[in-house]
């Protein structure tokens, strides 16, 4: 009933493809262009490389994020701002660092730091010191400073997300960014090994149980499209808990529509022997 995947990658509740599949949550955010799978967001689109069911978190590409072979400036990236309904569905990891790149002195970064000092810090062993030593920093020689700057900020500065709650270039007064992910307990050698992409956690506010029970009675996951209430979608008709609950209630309706038809069928059978016998 609701389309489950996209190219080589499973598409899978909470997520669907399709308006009433899945958590409504998660509509109208994933799409599926020519085998792609893209999610949308207020701040861009991005490709969705990989969905982890297990550790319920997601693996997203923005194609003007810089990485280690290349330094993308101009303002271009998307960055990640996500809808404030949506917020407590869908948040970068806290092992996810933002790498906020060309950010002028008068940006809301720098603001209300007594003395200058910066907010910049490492996240999970992945910072903009290390960063420098990517080959694309080499024909731009950043400038580096400590934890208070006199002549302007560094040319990068390291946080997570949870710090700034959006990474929104254009409100930050940045030129670009980069973003990584910890791959813990793997150890990697230096930034050229580091996994670059925006992983997202996601979170589904207490539907877990009400889909396993629907699942478990052999239905399909998903929400009413008016009341965004959770469904569970049982072939021709849907309920509000299980696939069970729904055939007992339909048995028990059709079994009484079948008790009133034989009823009624036996009082005209008795009022036509009646008039033959008057008429006899």
């Amino acid at each position: 009933m609701c389309r489950s995947f996209c190219g080589n990658l499973t598409v899978d509740y909470p997520f669907a493809l399709q308006p009433g599949c899945g958590h409504h949550g998660f509509r109208e955010l994933l799409f599926c262009i020519n085998d792609v799978l893209m999610l949308h967001i207020s701040s861009g689109s991005y490709r969705v490389l990989d969905i982890d069911y297990a550790y319920n978190s997601l693996v997203l590409h923005d194609p003007h994020m810089s990485t280690c072979e290349a330094i993308i400036l101009g303002g271009r990236g998307n960055g990640f701002v996500v809808e404030p309904w949506r917020a407590s569905y869908l948040n970068p990891t806290a092992d996810n660092v933002f790498m906020l790149l060309g950010c002028s002195a008068q940006s809301p970064l720098f603001q209300g730091f007594p003395g200058k000092h910066l907010p910049c810090r490492n996240v999970s062993g992945l910072g903009c010191e290390e960063y420098y030593g990517c080959p694309a920093w080499e024909i731009i020689n950043p400038r580096r400073v400590g934890l208070v700057y006199g002549s302007g900020p560094p040319d990068c500065c390291a946080m997570p997300y949870e710090t700034i709650r959006s990474v929104n270039l254009s409100r930050l007064d940045c030129q670009g960014y980069s973003s990584a992910y910890s791959l813990a307990p793997i150890k990697v050698s230096g930034p050229d090994e580091w996994a670059y992409g925006i992983q997202v956690k996601y979170s589904l506010q207490g539907s877990e149980d009400f889909c396993r029970a629907c699942e478990a009675t052999g239905g399909t996951c998903g929400y009413d499209i008016g009341g965004n209430s959770d469904l569970c979608m049982c072939g021709s008709w849907n309920s509000t808990s299980n696939c069970d609950s729904v055939h007992s209630g339909a048995f028990s309706y059709r079994r009484k529509w079948s008790s009133e038809v034989a009823l009624a069928g036996l009082l005209i059978m008795a009022m036509f022997w009646r008039i033959q016998i008057i008429l006899g």
